[in-house]
């Protein structure tokens, strides 16, 4: 079983079950006997505070301002938790990253290729992203009766189409797609299998 640092990220709109997979994958890691560290963004910083404020607001930030809080929180996030962890060869499992921005800023009018461009100009690249798929009547569905929430700022069903398309073009070598239709059970059994062959991470 490798013993070296890897850099797990889940993706996809939400209500699609990032955070409960992240969680339910972490475990099984750790019961192997692995460092890992579970984190996610936006985070509970100053940055990430901020951002959230913006979700739920009446009126939320420009895009450029948005953004300039996303690549702050992130570069923070990279260089204070995601880094050392994986420089002390531990596994980091984040519930976003990058790509939301992505996705999210981009359906609301950036340019998807500068905001990328951004990005990668400081944060690590992820050894896997697992994204789930789910359509978004679904997860629009699951947040309001699920969760019991309201939708927020970024979660009205024209807004998740268009986030939806843009994680549907993404189409990068380390990025494995989930079906967040199927059971958690059955989700979490494909990323174990996945996670034993591409790492030797017998689950």
């Amino acid at each position: 079983m490798t013993k070296k640092p890897l850099f797990i990220v889940f993706e996809g709109i939400d209500g699609s079950g990032k955070t409960t997979l992240a969680r339910l994958l972490k475990e099984k890691l750790t019961a192997k006997g692995l460092n890992v560290l579970l984190t996610c963004e936006p985070t509970n910083g100053k940055w990430g505070k901020r951002l959230r404020e913006s979700f739920n607001a009446d009126k939320r930030l420009s895009l450029e301002e948005e953004l300039d809080l996303f690549l702050k929180d992130r570069r923070e996030h990279v260089e204070t938790v995601i880094k050392p962890a994986l420089l002390k060869g531990s596994v980091v499992i984040c519930d976003r990253y990058y790509y939301s921005t992505m996705a999210y800023q981009g359906a609301r009018g950036m340019d998807v290729k500068e905001i990328a461009s951004r990005n990668q100009a400081f944060a690590p690249e992820p050894d896997i992203v697992f994204l789930l798929r789910l359509n978004p009547e679904t997860a629009l569905k699951r947040i309001q009766e699920k969760r019991g929430d309201s939708p927020n700022n970024f979660e009205k069903l024209e807004y998740l189409k268009k986030v939806d398309a843009i994680f549907r073009n993404m189409n990068k070598d380390n990025f494995v797609s989930i079906d967040a239709a199927q059971p958690l059970k059955t989700s979490l059994e494909k990323m174990v299998q996945i996670m034993d062959k591409r790492f030797g991470i017998d689950c």
